[in-house]
């Protein structure tokens, strides 16, 4: 499942947890495909769109979308706690770090088993980000002002486009850059299908698929 919060415990029990959000499964080639279909319609029936990625993909991706951010998250909470050299940090921290730190009240014994069973992807995920952040320190060492100026504002819209697929989909609606194929009456299939703008399917597949 993608989605939960930094709660855990009985008491942060949440009957529609799962409404809208997504749900990965990983089959391999011995799983039968009735066993699939029953976890599969048990997802749905709590409200999840269910996909399915092979396992190294959904670690890959898993790595760089969520355990890379809880990474950040623990590392930086932890040494801001450690910075004896200024007692009042948290004190007079602003609503970012409140934001972007929240995850870190997630459950650490949990968070530390996915670290260590996930643990080249995270690494993975780890090094990707080092070597940006270590050319945005370049950028700030050397006063590169167009330099920073690009990598903000291409995180900017990077993050605005994603925040607007997110709204998308909890309305229940494609994706706003979706692809959109009408499909003429025929003998199985009539109406109108969207694709997510980043859907590797072509216009082949789809034919096919059709």
């Amino acid at each position: 499942p993608i989605a939960g919060s930094e709660r855990s415990g009985v008491t942060a029990a949440n009957a529609d947890l799962y409404q809208r959000q997504r749900v990965i499964l990983t089959p391999s080639k011995n799983t039968g495909a009735v066993h699939l279909k029953k976890v599969t319609d048990l997802w749905q029936q709590l409200g999840a769109e269910v996909l399915q990625l092979s396992v190294q993909e959904h670690d890959d991706i898993l790595a760089a979308t969520s355990h890379l951010p809880h990474a950040l998250a623990f590392s930086l909470v932890d040494a801001l706690a450690h910075d004896n050299k200024n007692e009042n940090i948290f004190r007079y921290a602003a609503g970012g770090l409140r934001d972007f730190t929240r995850i870190a009240s997630s459950d650490a014994t949990m968070w530390r088993d996915i670290m260590l069973a996930n643990r080249e992807s995270i690494l993975a995920a780890i090094d990707l980000f080092s070597e940006n952040l270590a050319q945005l320190r370049q950028a700030v060492e050397t006063s590169n002002g167009p330099q920073l100026h690009g990598i903000f504002s291409r995180a900017k819209a990077a993050r605005d486009h994603f925040t607007e697929i997110l709204s998308h989909q909890a309305a229940g609606l494609p994706s706003p850059n979706a692809s959109r194929w009408i499909i003429a009456p025929g003998i199985k299939a009539r109406g109108e299908v969207f694709l997510p703008g980043n859907c590797p399917f072509t216009a082949q597949v789809l034919a096919l698929a059709v």
